[in-house]
Parts: structure tokens; C-alpha cells; sequence
């Protein structure tokens, strides 16, 4: 027992980790997951009923062969698909009313080579957002601020013609903050809960809104590449065409890129995990100043007398989850 309260104390397993739900098994990101179930070493007990009960997508076990059928069928794009995956590429949209209401939006960047000492400096060329119904609510080309000696038309399907009327950085900035704060000025911006601001989705956010000089509060912003249940088992950042090929079943990313098709992955990947259901806590976090005392080692004595379950109960994530956004 004092073993066991020495791990709970430095693991952070709660009720919003990846479970498994043969043996109750609690991992860290769905890739462990994953490998205790059907990697190179799985749990054989769990790998045989798994084999006749899984769904490879969402990793939940259903109670009958026939019930997973209808199940993967509906897992599948993870039951989101309101919009289209075909979309013109050289449409222009500075912003539509589409009749729906939405608190999140997904966001995307197409780059192109601006040269540097070693050709490596990117410059945005082309911006997409979606809504949570995938569809459009900005997409444009931007007009590069300095020449571009290549234009990587093979993977972007970009050549001059499409930025020489392209919409100015500053404007484009000044669109996707509009679209972000949502009325609201940014200082006031202070929780995903409060206030008209909508939550950012997208796939290695930081470098993309640090090409668009954008900043935007860290609360508000949801990274498929940095959220620890989509990591990998290392602690390193998946792609989101892996992502997109193990949790949604459908490939991404073949030929010229689309940033609308990546927007589509990020949005699918987010509602998938928001739309968890987990058990209810009142302060959630183990950061919360409320939880501070949860695992005190003047609680030693009393802490070695709970039951594992008891001692899970107290237990506390060390991330946000995103299943929070829907509460």
C-alpha cells in the first residue's frame, strides 16, 4: 500500500485517462492504450476479447459482435460529417453566414517557401477556417510579404496567379482575430466558459499563429499535437495524418494538401474527445489549489488504509480534458 499511494501521489491517473475496459488498465495516451491492446506485447486476455469486441477507432469494447458493427459504422469519421470533403481549391470565402451558431472553430495554413539561408523560411500562403459543422467561415489566399522563389505547387497546388490577388497578412489577421474574440476585445477574454470568445482547434497551433503574428490566450486554444491522450507513448507529437488514419479511419494529406481537409481532421479529432463521457468532479485538475492537499504525505497513514478505487477517486489529471468544453 505505501508503494501503491507513492504511484497515485506522481501519476495523475484519474477518470479522464484513456481505460482500458477489460482489465480497467490506466494509460496515459491512447497509443498506450492501443499497444496494451493490439500492439507487439498486449495483454492477451484483453487482445482476444478485444479481437471480437473492439472497435479499432475509439478503443471502447461493445457487448456483442452485431452491436460493434453498428457501432464502427457510426464511429467511423467519429459521426461528424456535415460538411464536404470536396471542396473547390481556389475558392475564396472572407466570411459567411452559414446559420449556425458555433463556439469553436477550426484553423489551417497552406505554406509556401520564402527562401531564408537555407530555403527553409515558410510564409502562410493560403488560411481556412470551419466551424464545428465543417463548413467554411474563412478561407483565403494571402498576398506573401516578401517574393517567393518557390511555391511547392507539387504539395500546396499554389503558383503566383493565386497570391497576386491575395488578401494582405494584416487583413487576414485582423479577420481570424474577428472570427476568434467573436465581438469580445481580447483583454476581456478570461475562460472557455465565460464570455463570446470561441476555442481554437487545430494541429500544431503555436508555430502556425506565430506565422499569422497572431497571439491568443493558451485556455482557449486545443492542439491535437499537444493534447496527451493524441501523443505518443514517448510524450511526443503524433501527425495529423496519423492521427487521422487511427482514429477516424479515412486518409489524409495524399497530393496537394488541402488546409480545409486539415481543418475537417482537427475538428473531427476535437469533438471525438470532447464528446467522452467521464464522471463529473467539482474541481477536476490537480493543479486546482483545492486538490493540493489530496495526496499530502500527512495523509500517509490514512491514505495506505483507502482502497485502490477510493484512492482513484481523489486522484486528479495533471491535463485538461476537453470533455470539460461540453459541460
Amino acid at each position: 500500500m505505501e508503494h501503491l499511494v507513492d504511484h497515485m501521489r506522481t501519476s495523475y491517473h484519474s477518470l479522464h485517462e484513456p481505460t482500458c475496459a477489460l482489465c480497467n488498465k490506466h494509460c496515459r495516451s491512447f497509443d498506450s492504450l492501443r499497444e496494451h491492446l493490439i500492439g507487439p506485447l498486449p495483454k492477451q486476455e484483453c487482445k482476444k476479447l478485444f479481437k471480437i469486441l473492439g472497435c479499432e477507432f475509439c478503443l471502447s469494447v461493445l457487448e456483442s459482435p452485431h452491436a460493434l458493427r453498428l457501432h464502427q459504422h457510426r464511429c467511423r469519421f467519429s459521426g461528424v460529417n456535415y460538411g464536404t470533403m470536396s471542396r473547390p481549391a481556389n475558392k475564396s470565402t472572407t466570411g459567411v453566414d452559414n446559420g449556425f451558431s458555433y463556439h469553436v472553430v477550426a484553423l489551417a495554413c497552406q505554406m509556401v517557401d520564402g527562401g531564408g539561408n537555407n530555403g527553409s523560411m515558410d510564409v502562410c500562403a493560403r488560411v481556412c477556417m470551419v466551424d464545428e459543422y465543417e463548413n467554411i467561415i474563412f478561407h483565403v489566399y494571402v498576398k506573401p510579404p516578401i517574393p517567393v522563389p518557390n511555391y511547392r505547387y507539387e504539395n500546396s497546388g499554389i503558383g503566383g496567379e493565386h497570391l497576386r490577388d491575395g488578401m494582405p497578412l494584416k487583413q487576414v489577421q485582423r479577420r481570424i482575430e474577428e472570427f476568434l474574440c467573436n465581438g469580445e476585445a481580447m483583454w476581456k477574454i478570461r475562460s472557455p466558459k465565460a464570455g463570446k470568445a470561441r476555442i481554437l482547434v487545430g494541429h500544431h497551433l503555436h508555430p502556425l499563429l506565430q506565422f499569422l503574428h497572431l497571439e491568443y490566450p493558451s485556455f482557449m486554444i486545443r492542439d491535437t499535437a499537444a493534447y496527451p491522450p493524441l501523443m505518443k507513448t514517448n510524450k511526443l507529437s503524433n501527425s495529423l495524418k496519423y492521427l487521422t488514419q487511427t482514429y477516424l479511419g479515412y486518409d489524409i494529406q495524399a497530393g496537394v494538401q488541402d488546409p480545409y481537409e486539415d481543418c475537417v481532421a482537427t475538428m473531427r479529432l476535437y469533438l471525438r474527445m470532447r464528446n467522452q463521457v467521464h464522471q463529473r468532479e467539482d474541481y477536476p485538475q490537480a493543479s486546482d489549489p483545492r486538490n493540493r492537499n489530496n495526496f499530502a504525505p500527512s495523509r500517509q497513514s490514512e491514505l495506505e488504509r483507502m482502497s485502490p478505487e477510493a484512492m482513484l477517486t481523489i486522484s486528479r489529471s495533471d491535463y485538461y480534458c476537453w470533455c470539460l468544453d461540453s459541460m
